[in-house]
């Protein structure tokens, strides 16, 4: 059904390590985004698309909440295998660009790479990048044989893992940009040294203080959110009209990655066959039996109407968010490499990040009028910040015709 585009002669030459996966030809796809990504250090501030956000909708005119497919954005989909001890685990990711340092990118809890759908397409016209967005662990459409485990290490071990498999033991010059969940993982990541080559280290609007103050208030966010969706449209028009996703364009590409199609359990063949014989053969039904009878199809209705619903169940993760954000921003100081910290607002700083941007330890821009989902709501103010950033430290060029 798919076909394999290769993003670069790198790519090619391991193909052997991973299993390709088929470029869509006609997709209609879908994919993702979570306000708070796993944890908003404030609640989501309604009124959909931003100011100055690239789709414009006029007065009176019904806003296109229809899914983009990712190959809009992305030049090719692959299945990375990567051996865990017990098999073979197998990592989604989306790739753009043939030459450059290589931008490896994080979601956020609950998100997929997706998220970076539009955010990839800006920054590929800026300057000389590859892309590659990756599913974490139990997200997206990586399959992994422990989906239990999300602890900071072994997320942080499956970046390198991955990034091993790709470019084996000479990988490029890579830069980490983590949102959110994938902010700290990033850290974690680089403060292992899992990534030998690494470059720089970019993550966008996670600081210590203000996560560890949102976990209390996290169970009631989550609780908050609907449990299932009519649509993909419908889970997409909500996305917007909730501020989860200020950018109808990321909200209809990304959403997606967020939800899926819901699974009914698997019931025993030939049930359907036994109740019809029992009917025909007992026709005078007591109230009670013919009650129980309109329960379970009015229950059945209901669940043919909510087809979808979350990938990914964020309550069950609450054992591990304190280990993604306790010790971070001390963590983040330590790595040695060029940082770059992009915030929605300047309320998120905490005290040890706030003396180490005083000391120079790491830049620090704050893009205003954005939700928790920075990279989404403003893809270009998010792209611009890296590309200076990168051409300043002399990463890489912008691309002909383009200034900072």
């Amino acid at each position: 059904m798919y076909q394999c585009v290769a993003a670069s002669s790198s790519l090619r030459e391991r193909s052997s390590r991973r299993v390709l996966i088929r470029t869509l030809p006609h997709l209609t796809e879908m994919e993702k985004q979570l306000h708070l990504n796993l944890l908003a250090s404030r609640p989501p501030m309604s009124g959909g698309l931003q100011a100055g956000s690239k789709i414009r909708m006029g007065p009176g005119r019904k806003r296109d909440f229809t899914p983009l497919s990712w190959i809009q954005y992305f030049e090719t989909m692959e299945d990375v295998q990567v051996e865990n001890g017990n098999g073979k685990d197998v990592f989604r990711i989306y790739c753009s660009g043939s030459h450059g340092p290589v931008l490896l990118l994080l979601h956020g809890g609950g998100h997929s790479a997706l998220s970076w759908a539009v955010f990839t397409a800006v920054i590929c016209s800026r300057i000389n990048c590859r892309v590659v967005a990756m599913d974490l662990r139990a997200h997206g459409d990586t399959k992994v044989k422990n989906t239990e485990d999300l602890s900071a290490e072994t997320m942080a071990k499956d970046i390198g893992k991955v990034v091993e498999a790709l470019y084996g033991e000479n990988p490029p010059p890579i830069l980490i940009v983590g949102h959110s969940m994938g902010g700290a993982i990033a850290v974690h990541t680089a403060a292992a040294n899992h990534i030998p080559s690494l470059l720089g280290l970019c993550v966008i609007d996670v600081v210590e203080g203000t996560a560890m103050d949102a976990l209390n208030s996290m169970q009631n966010f989550l609780r908050s959110r609907p449990k299932t969706f009519k649509s993909l449209e419908n889970a997409i028009e909500w996305s917007v009209k909730s501020g989860q996703i200020r950018n109808i364009e990321s909200a209809r590409v990304s959403m997606g990655g967020q939800v899926k199609k819901w699974e009914e359990p698997n019931s025993s063949p030939g049930i359907s066959n036994s109740i019809e014989g029992i009917i025909e053969e007992d026709e005078e039904e007591d109230e009670e039996e013919s009650n129980k009878k309109r329960m379970k199809e009015t229950e059945q209705e209901v669940k043919k109407d909510s087809i979808f619903t979350w990938r990914v169940e964020l309550s069950k993760t609450e054992k591990y968010w304190e280990g993604w954000f306790r010790g971070l921003s001390a963590l983040f100081l330590s790595c040695s490499v060029p940082k770059l910290l992009l915030l929605a607002g300047v309320d998120r700083l905490d005290k040890d990040l706030t003396i180490g941007q005083m000391q120079g330890k790491f830049q620090m821009q704050v893009l205003p009028q954005c939700g928790h989902a920075v990279h989404e709501d403003a893809p270009e103010k998010v792209a611009d910040a890296l590309a200076t950033f990168m051409v300043r430290h002399k990463f890489t060029e912008l691309k002909d015709g383009y200034l900072c």
